[in-house]
């Protein structure tokens, strides 16, 4: 019998996965027996994989192209791509968001029963309730007959939304994973996400750059003293994928040392924020 958290003879589709989580996924996958791992990225992946498709999330018809060249079945994607609000709002919104729903919604029905869709969130999109209404209007605009839509809302009540473009695409992607995943297991296919804090990757110092040091060094210090390692969340992006969360659907899961626990229970010390 197989064991539950191997991936042998299962296929991955992996965004982002030539540097930070991505690549530390690869890894963790080729560890797990992955039998056929494709990698979407601008820039080609060192770590193990079996195709690399060069693609710019940024860009719709590249993503829709993409879709087209992925070899099915699919037995787990991992939108694990994203980038900072040092990048422009809209490309925040294409590549976190936009590019994440076309390749879920793409790919479904190339997607085996027993199939996974894991979303790479943030703690940073925590905050969706304060903003659901808008979220919920956000998401009902379909993405199938293309991307402008979409962006004409976002730039018509950037202004309005009181969060940053970045903030607001994770907070995107976690209502996403909730309304996407009834719909989806009704296909035999799971959704999570796991929402990470401050990671120890090349992208550090651009969160610095549009967060500052101060909000990042804080956020990191009431964690557990020290950024998330990419491995750490790459092994829990693996399990969600895995047979071994087979009744896990909807959730997404944090990954920040009990940081939200602590708020929730009046534990942060906030005076460094």
């Amino acid at each position: 019998m197989t064991h539950p958290f191997s991936y042998e003879g299962r296929r991955a589709v992996v965004t982002g996965g030539a540097s930070g989580v991505g690549a530390a996924l690869l890894d963790v996958l080729a560890e797990l027996g992955a039998a056929h791992v494709t990698v979407l990225d601008l820039a080609s992946p060192n770590g193990p994989h079996d195709a690399f498709l060069a693609t710019d999330l940024s860009d719709e018809g590249a993503v829709r192209t993409a879709i087209a060249d992925v070899d099915g079945p699919v037995h787990t994607l991992f939108n694990n791509a994203g980038v900072a609000d040092t990048q422009a709002p809209d490309v925040v919104m294409q590549v976190n968001y936009l590019a994440l729903r076309t390749l879920s919604e793409g790919l479904l029905d190339r997607m085996a029963d027993d199939g996974a869709i894991v979303n790479t969130a943030s703690i940073a999109g925590n905050l969706w309730r304060k903003r659901a209404e808008q979220i919920d209007a956000l998401l009902d605009v379909d993405v199938s007959d293309g991307w402008g839509a979409s962006l004409q809302w976002f730039d018509a009540n950037a202004d309005s939304l009181g969060q940053t473009p970045y903030n607001f695409s994770k907070e995107l992607v976690e209502r996403y994973t909730q309304r996407s995943s009834r719909p989806t297991i009704r296909r035999g296919v799971r959704t999570n996400s796991v929402c990470p804090g401050p990671i120890d990757t090349p992208l550090l110092p651009d969160f610095r750059k549009a967060a500052s040091d101060q909000i990042i060094d804080w956020n990191i210090r009431e964690m557990i003293g020290r950024p998330v390692a990419a491995r750490e969340v790459a092994l829990v992006l693996a399990f969600l994928g895995s047979s071994a969360a087979a009744y896990v659907n909807g959730v997404n899961l944090d990954i920040d040392g009990g940081f939200n626990a602590a708020l929730a229970t009046g534990q942060l010390d906030l005076s460094g924020r």
